[in-house]
C-alpha cells in the first residue's frame, strides 16, 4: 500500500479560504465598540486578501469568462433576499406612509440614471455600455441594507427613515430591469428607435411590471391560504418550517418569469401580501429568520469570490471609470434623493440618510452578470471593473457608518437619557 500522500486541490483551497474570510469577516467587527460595521465591506477584503495572492484564482473567478455563474448565484440571493425584505414589513397603511418611497423611485433613482448615462458617456464609454452601467448602479441592494432596513416581523421598527429605504431596495431591483433591456435593445439594434421603443415601452415596461405585481399579490394570497387556513384545524403554519419561504418564493419567481412578468417585484409583493395574513402569527418569524439566513449565507460566499475577482478586474479600471462609482455614491444619489425628498415631514437630517444611504451590490451584480450573457459587451471588463468598485466602496461607506447613523436619525427627538440606555 503506497504512503499517504498531501495534495493540494484547488477546491478544497477554495472552501477553505471562503471559510475563513466569512468568519474574520463577522468576527472583527466584534472589537468596535458601540454599534459595529456591517461585515459586507470586510467580506469583500477578506476574498481579495485570501485569494487574490493565489496564482490563477482571480481568474478562474472572472465573471468576465463565466457570466452565468454569477448570474445565478445573484439571482437566487436578491429573489430570497426581496421576499425577505417584504415579509418583515410590519405596516403598509397611513397618511403620506409612501410617499418618500414612490418619490425615490419615480424622482431620484431617474435621476440616478440619467447622471450615470451621461458621465458614462464623457468618460468615454458607448451610450449602450453607458446605458446599461447606469441601469445596473441604479437598484438599492435588499441584502446588504441590513442595517438600514426594518426589523424582523412583529418586531416594529417602522420609522420613516427605515420604511422608505426597505420598500425602496424592494421595489428598485425589479424597476431598474426596463432600463437594462434597454442597453441591450440599443446594442442589438441596427436601425433607429422606432422600430422598437414601442415594444419596449409597451412589453418591457408596462407589461412586465404589472404582472410582476398581480403575480405576486396572487401567489402571496394563495400561499396565505396553504400556510393559514387549509386545512382549517391542523394547518402548515402551525408546525411548518421557513423552508416553505424558499418553496414558495421560488415557485412564485419562476412562474412568473414564465409569463414574462418580473419576478424580482413578484417576490417582494409576494412578501408583502403574504405578511398581511395572520399577521401576528409566529410563524412569519420563522419564515423571516430562514429567509435572512439563507440569503445572508450566498450573499457571503459571493461577496468573498467578488473580493478574489477583483485582482482580475482591476486591470480595466482607470481614473475615470473610478470617477464613476465615487460620483454616484457622493454625488448623485445624496443630491437626486434630497432633491425628491423635498417637501416630505422628514428632517434634514433623516432626508440625508434615505438619500445618502442607497447601498450598492448583489443586484448589480446580476444585472449586469445577465446583460454579458445576453450579448457581446465592447466595454464588458470596464463595465465590471467599474461596477466591482462602486460595490466595494459602498460596502465600506455605508456599511462602516450606517449602523451608528441611521441609529441617531431614527431616534431624533428622543429623551436623550432614554436614547443612552438604548444604544
Amino acid at each position: 500500500m503506497d504512503s499517504p500522500t498531501f495534495g493540494f486541490s484547488s477546491y478544497h483551497v477554495l472552501l477553505a479560504g471562503c471559510g475563513l474570510a466569512i468568519i474574520v469577516a463577522y468576527w472583527l467587527p466584534r472589537f468596535f465598540h458601540g454599534r459595529e460595521p456591517a461585515a459586507s465591506g470586510l467580506l469583500i477584503i477578506g476574498g481579495l486578501a485570501v485569494f487574490g495572492l493565489l496564482p490563477g484564482v482571480p481568474q478562474a473567478l472572472n465573471p468576465i469568462d463565466s457570466p452565468k455563474v454569477w448570474e445565478l448565484a445573484s439571482e437566487f440571493a436578491v429573489i430570497i433576499a426581496l421576499f425577505g425584505t417584504g415579509i418583515r414589513i410590519d405596516r403598509i397603511k397611513g397618511k403620506g406612509l409612501w410617499s418618500p418611497t414612490v418619490r425615490m423611485l419615480a424622482i431620484a433613482m431617474p435621476l440616478c440614471i440619467i447622471a450615470v448615462l451621461f458621465l458614462g458617456m464623457f468618460v468615454g464609454l458607448t451610450i449602450a455600455a453607458a446605458v446599461l452601467l447606469a441601469a445596473v448602479l441604479a437598484p438599492t441592494d435588499p441584502v446588504l441594507a441590513a442595517d438600514v432596513q426594518v426589523g424582523p416581523p412583529t418586531e416594529g421598527g417602522e420609522h420613516p427613515v427605515r420604511f422608505a429605504l426597505t420598500t425602496e431596495a424592494g421595489l428598485n431591483d425589479g424597476l431598474a430591469f426596463p432600463f437594462v433591456y434597454l442597453a441591450i435593445f440599443i446594442v442589438a439594434a441596427s436601425g433607429g428607435m422606432s422600430g422598437w421603443i414601442g415594444e419596449w415601452a409597451g412589453f418591457y415596461v408596462v407589461y412586465k411590471i404589472l404582472v410582476g405585481c398581480l403575480a405576486g399579490a396572487a401567489a402571496g394570497w394563495l400561499l396565505g391560504k396553504v400556510l393559514f387556513a387549509l386545512p382549517r384545524r391542523n394547518p402548515l403554519a402551525d408546525a411548518g418550517t421557513g423552508v416553505i419561504a424558499l418553496a414558495g418564493v421560488l415557485v412564485t419567481y419562476g412562474l412568473t418569469e414564465l409569463i414574462e412578468g418580473y419576478g424580482f417585484i413578484a417576490a417582494f409583493v409576494m412578501g408583502i401580501v403574504l405578511r398581511r395574513k395572520e399577521e401576528e402569527h409566529a410563524y412569519h418569524a420563522r419564515l423571516h429568520s430562514f429567509s435572512s439566513a439563507l440569503e445572508h449565507s450566498v450573499t457571503a460566499i459571493l461577496l468573498v469570490l467578488l473580493g478574489g475577482a477583483i485582482p482580475a478586474l482591476m486591470g480595466y479600471l482607470d481614473w475615470r471609470h473610478a470617477v464613476l462609482g465615487v460620483a454616484l455614491i457622493f454625488i448623485f444619489r445624496p443630491l437626486s434623493g434630497m432633491l425628491a425628498l423635498w417637501g416630505t415631514p422628514m428632517s434634514i437630517r433623516q432626508r440625508g440618510v434615505v438619500a445618502f444611504y442607497g447601498v450598492r451590490g448583489i443586484g448589480s451584480i446580476y444585472y449586469l452578470a445577465y446583460a454579458g450573457g445576453q450579448l457581446e459587451l465592447v466595454d464588458e471588463g470596464a463595465l465590471w471593473a467599474t461596477v466591482t468598485f462602486t460595490i466595494l466602496l459602498s460596502t465600506i461607506v455605508h456599511g462602516f457608518s450606517a449602523g451608528s447613523v441611521v441609529w441617531a436619525a431614527t431616534h431624533e427627538g428622543e429623551d436623550p437619557e432614554k436614547r443612552t440606555s438604548e444604544g
